[in-house]
């Protein structure tokens, strides 16, 4: 999630895990405490392959199997210098572990992977029901902290910071529902065109829960549909797009390929550009036909592919559909048969 979403987390399962008298300055540590992980973009952004720095974010810094350490290191270090940590440890552990651990949980929920369990060899976690920016997750959250960071020690700040958190959470709950729903719908249109068995995955287009996309690899490229969990009501429609399946499985030992498989459960298209060059873009961020991460990986010698070092990242246009407008008139509106197939 955004930074300001992280910070505002944090600082609600800090300031709620602590004597009332400390209220403040655990709003301060655990906005800290909550863009912690994150700070792994700064070594990131002195590596040359653009490959290894998307893969490698959200990865040791946002492991539950490395922060409950880094946690206590924190906490007794504290403890030596800091009044309130020696007032109350008890309270302040559970706020510093609360305010790290809670960050790649919220993390896992997008889609861009977070490697709960670095470092075993498992793929990275994108449950993907929540957008990276999600204003009606992190407004709760903020008029909580707004109001505590007010009111300080004295007793209403408690249950303004108890509302943003449940309201948070409750939403998140909603998010899973939504993609619920709109995974059966896709799992029936995908089952009457024959793709029953296709992998898949659904998101949520940004800034809402209400209208998703949907993506399914097929022996030849892949699916995408839209649905709109409060405008739709008809079967699910997909439109089929090409990938170079055959450079892709040619291609599969070249490191970056190897590394983006793993990243993104298979999820991306294949293409050989202009100058020869195997270009892979990650089908969960973005929009057909522009995606946020598309990176040249290989160079074709002959019959074979020749790894690119460093693999170079593309930029992309990034056009959002017409824009917010257009996105918010598609949440509310299903198009009509013709228009969308």
């Amino acid at each position: 999630m955004d930074s300001l979403t992280q910070i505002v987390l944090g600082s609600t399962v800090a300031a709620l895990s602590v004597p009332a008298r400390h209220r403040r300055a655990a709003l301060v540590a655990g906005a800290l405490l909550g863009t912690l992980p994150d700070l792994d973009s700064l070594p990131l952004m002195l590596v040359d392959d653009p490959v290894a720095t998307m893969t490698w974010h959200r990865g040791p810094s946002h492991s539950l199997l490395v922060l409950p350490f880094v946690g206590l290191l924190i906490w007794s270090l504290l403890r030596r210098v800091w009044t309130p940590v020696r007032e109350a440890p008890r309270a302040w552990m559970w706020a510093i572990q609360l305010a790290l651990l809670t960050h790649p949980l919220l993390d896992a929920f997008t889609v861009y992977g977070t490697q709960l369990l670095w470092p075993l060899p498992v793929r990275p976690a994108m449950w993907s029901s929540l957008f990276i920016i999600d204003p009606l997750y992190t407004l709760p959250l903020l008029a909580g902290v707004v109001a505590a960071a007010f009111a300080g020690p004295r007793r209403w700040a408690r249950p303004w910071l108890l509302a943003g958190a449940l309201l948070s959470t409750a939403y998140v709950g909603w998010s899973l529902t939504a993609k619920w729903m709109v995974e059966r719908e896709a799992a029936a249109a995908l089952a009457a065109a024959g793709h029953a068995d296709a992998p898949r995955f659904s998101v949520p287009t940004p800034l809402n829960t209400l209208l998703w996309n949907v993506v399914a690899m097929t022996p030849d490229g892949y699916l995408v549909g839209e649905r709109s969990v409060v405008a739709d009501r008809g079967p699910m429609r997909f439109r089929h797009y090409a990938s170079d399946i055959a450079a892709l499985e040619a291609a599969r030992d070249v490191p970056a390929v190897a590394r983006l498989t793993w990243f993104n459960h298979g999820f991306m298209r294949a293409r050989v550009d202009e100058d020869g060059r195997l270009v892979l873009s990650d089908l969960r961020m973005g929009n057909e036909p522009d995606y946020t991460f598309s990176f040249a990986v290989a160079a074709r010698d002959g019959t074979r592919w020749t790894p690119l070092d460093p693999p170079a990242q593309l930029r992309p246009e990034l056009r959002l559909r017409g824009g917010l407008g257009a996105l918010w008139q598609r949440i509310w509106n299903e198009p009509a048969p013709e228009a969308a197939d």
